[in-house]
């Protein structure tokens, strides 16, 4: 995807980038691609599949939630995906970024320097962070992480009641009805599914919203080993 591709697709979903954040998003590109040299970052190596695969994948949450001056986690941000090109997009975002990967996390933090842009940076696991952030924030998304009824346990618990979690997937009826437990007994409610294709790729990109109703059980989320061997279901 060219830059002036970026931009029609972009404007497709009622996205319009100023200069100044298009500016931002080739500086991170270039960034990322040349960190990616001797720290391995992402299986990506040239710039149109960054603007592609990671930017506007990023970004097509926008078609179907609105950001305003929201409290948002990122679990699992890798190389900053989706969390930092939605900062981009909506500077008014108050930004936290959760990987328990050191050297991303190292990534993250000279990121912001070199964008000059603000958001929180964490370098700790989703079950470990809870402690300090249980049900603090107006979204959670996660892009490309684990199975729903994993990703739920770890996600859902940081959910304000009337916030929402919105995972990042491919195809997923199989996986939705599988974690659909999980999300009852968390508190959450799937309040809608949609389905776009990424661009010319052709790939299915799908987003769940998952709508915090109610107060998720302090006994969640359990550990990691616990949450993988015996992922919440109904008795």
């Amino acid at each position: 995807m060219s830059e002036q591709e970026f931009i029609t697709e972009l404007e497709k979903i009622g996205i319009s980038v100023s200069l100044e954040q298009l500016e931002l998003f080739r500086k991170y590109s270039s960034f990322l691609l040349s960190y990616n040299e001797h720290t391995n970052l992402t299986a990506i190596r040239n710039t149109e599949d960054v603007y592609l695969k990671h930017f506007f994948d990023s970004l097509l949450l926008c078609k179907f939630h609105k950001f305003s001056s929201e409290n948002v986690l990122d679990i699992g941000s890798g190389a900053g995906f989706p969390g930092v090109p939605l900062k981009i997009v909506f500077p008014d975002i108050n930004l936290f970024v959760l990987d328990s990967n050191g050297k991303k996390t190292s990534f993250l933090e000279k990121l912001k320097g070199e964008l000059k842009i603000d958001y929180t940076v964490i370098n700790k696991r989703a079950e470990e962070y809870i402690i300090d952030k249980r049900e603090c924030f107006d979204v959670v998304v996660s892009r490309a992480v684990t199975s729903m009824p994993i990703l739920a346990e770890l996600a859902i618990p940081y959910v304000k009641v009337g916030g929402v979690f919105i995972p990042y997937k491919g195809h997923l009826d199989e996986e939705l009805e599988n974690g659909k437990d999980a999300i009852e007994i968390l508190g959450g409610e799937v309040s809608g599914k949609h389905a776009l294709t990424l661009g010319k790729d052709n790939s299915i990109r799908t987003f769940v919203i998952v709508t915090k109703m109610c107060k998720t059980d302090e006994k969640y989320p359990r550990r990691f080993d616990k949450i993988s061997k015996k992922p919440l279901q109904k008795c």
